[in-house]
């Protein structure tokens, strides 16, 4: 059974029996603001003995929309609530407009694609995509974000760069490493001295994709493979899990998603990872930027593009104008990722930018251990305004505290 099909059978079944006789099912939920103002924020709890399905939340004739996914967690936005405020909210029957799908996905292909009420929201590559006229099959590649759309509807990412043609939307690869004693690169795929492909991050497969009223997403597998053998050998199993959410309104247009990465060696060996000055998340901005001037960075401390490069952040932005109109995306980072506030790389000459942990000093995922990154990604148009990316990066770091009731 799809999940479209899970999706509506829920949104009109789940509540029905959530109003029967079950007095231990849960009635109300209680959103509690902590020391953050609240506008239209996202928030994910856990709703135990909640049916998979969509849920209308009412309170004093505030009204939103929650969607409850089979593994019993449910996904809200709050349209308002100030610092050190609380709401109460009655769980019910959803009507046919809060069931409508805001967020489609649709596989086509080796694209799985995600679009809003207002046009396309991002495209994720799974297999590795077609390369330019005169671009050498080498450098095709896969398991990456593209394009990246702001609500205008214009794309911020860029794919295949004349100057780096390894460059890849929103990607994860490491760059300087040590394995068994050799050394592949999964970042620079295909540019290594001799022309050969040391290292490759290749899509492995789509586990799950859906829609919804208030998000959709997808859940993917990718493989870290060392080619430097003369074998191909697996080092890093590593999963996606991405939130693309219903398009947010207030205080300003943005599109909004969730990034998760969890990678874990492929058997006993670990990957080293020397301190180097990029590798980890990477992002590439639209061609338009392309000339040094014509980029915009904003760190998190108030640093530009120069100052920004090799210090830590909470944030960073990437900039400038697309056919006349400033746009641009901001990289939240969650204060639980390794090394936070998280060293990164701006890269002085294009627009493109890597949240780069190696720059720490040495290190290593280990067979025992699991590497966790978290990201959220917010896009807008217009020109980037601090006050604004961190209240941005405060609701996604301190998020609403959910209780749920049960019972009348």
């Amino acid at each position: 059974m799809s999940f479209r099909t899970v999706f509506l059978l829920g949104a009109l079944v789940g509540p029905l029996s959530l109003l029967a006789a079950d007095p231990d099912a849960p009635r109300k939920i209680t959103v509690s603001a902590g020391d953050v103002d609240r506008v239209e924020s996202p928030v994910r709890f856990e709703v135990p003995g909640l049916s998979a399905g969509i849920y209308g939340l009412k309170s004093e004739g505030v009204q939103t929309v929650l969607q409850v996914d089979a593994s019993g967690w449910g996904v809200m936005v709050e349209p308002k609530l100030a610092k050190g405020e609380s709401k109460v909210y009655e769980i019910a029957p959803a009507s046919m407009e809060e069931a409508t799908e805001q967020v489609i996905a649709k596989v086509e292909g080796d694209v799985l694609a995600f679009v809003g009420a207002g046009g396309p929201l991002l495209s994720y590559q799974m297999g590795a995509s077609k390369v330019p006229e005169g671009t050498s099959e080498i450098f095709s590649h896969g398991a990456y974000l593209h394009p990246v759309f702001s609500p205008g509807g214009k794309v911020v990412t860029a794919d295949y760069p004349a100057d780096h043609q390894h460059h890849r939307g929103i990607w994860m690869a490491w760059t300087k490493t040590s394995f068994e004693g050799r050394s592949p690169d999964f970042w620079n795929m295909g540019k290594d001295k001799s022309g050969k492909l040391t290292g490759e991050v290749r899509f492995d497969a789509l586990h799950e994709s859906w829609g919804g009223p208030v998000y959709g997403g997808f859940g993917s597998s990718h493989r870290h493979l060392d080619h430097t053998s003369g074998t191909e050998k697996e080092v890093l199993g590593e999963l996606w899990n991405v939130r693309v959410y219903r398009p947010i309104m207030k205080p300003v247009a943005l599109t909004l998603f969730d990034f998760n990465s969890v990678q874990t060696t492929a058997g006993a060996e670990p990957l080293k990872l020397p301190k180097y000055h990029y590798g980890g998340l990477g992002v590439r901005g639209n061609r338009a930027w392309d000339a040094e001037d014509a980029v915009v960075m904003l760190t998190s401390n108030g640093d530009d593009r120069k100052k920004g490069d090799a210090t830590n952040a909470k944030w960073v932005y990437l900039g400038g104008d697309v056919e006349g109109a400033k746009t641009g995306m901001v990289v939240l980072i969650h204060p639980d990722n390794f090394r936070f506030p998280q060293p990164l790389r701006l890269n002085p000459k294009h627009p493109q930018l890597s949240v780069a942990p190696s720059q720490g000093g040495d290190w290593a995922i280990a067979s025992d251990t699991t590497y966790v990154s978290n990201y959220r990604f917010v896009v807008m148009d217009g020109a980037p305004d601090a006050d604004l990316l961190e209240r941005l990066w405060l609701d996604y770091a301190k998020p609403i505290m959910v209780k749920v009731g049960k019972g009348k």
